[in-house]
């Protein structure tokens, strides 16, 4: 019976810090819809299909190479459109790689980091650093 009510009690908690969770991710995700609403509103002149919205998001995309090399440049237009320039240096080569973005989504999976490019422009942040990532998956864990 004491064992029962432990896991049970357990399980509750557990429950408590998964919605808790789930609860910031949903307000930061408002606060972000905000911002990119009031941003919009703001820019009441010009054509919403030239590329207004420009960000960087530096990174180091390999364990080999440190100085965050790597990034991602997110170019959006005043829709949500536009592409995503991803960059990933290495010792001996550079990759290079681009995304279309419709509507601030990737048409192809995006990566975290060009997510985050992406974020960025749409919330006029101009250069950000990611997370590295050993941090950014204990963080999705939690």
């Amino acid at each position: 019976m004491l064992i029962a009510v432990g896991m049970c009690a357990a399980a509750a908690t557990g429950g408590v810090v998964m919605g808790y969770l789930t609860l910031r991710r949903a307000r930061e995700e408002i606060d972000d819809c905000r911002r990119m609403l009031v941003r919009q509103a703001s820019a009441t002149a010009g054509d919403l299909r030239a590329i207004r919205d420009v960000a960087v998001c530096r990174y180091d995309a390999l364990e080999e190479m440190a100085g965050r090399l790597s990034f991602s440049i997110a170019m959006i237009n005043g829709l949500g459109d536009g592409i995503v320039l991803t960059s990933i240096n290495g010792c001996s080569e550079t990759r290079t790689y681009v995304r279309n973005v419709v509507g601030g989504k990737g048409e192809q999976p995006l990566s975290p980091e060009e997510e985050e490019a992406v974020r960025a422009a749409r919330l006029g942040l101009g250069s950000v650093t990611a997370k590295p990532r050993a941090a950014r998956q204990a963080a999705d864990t939690l």
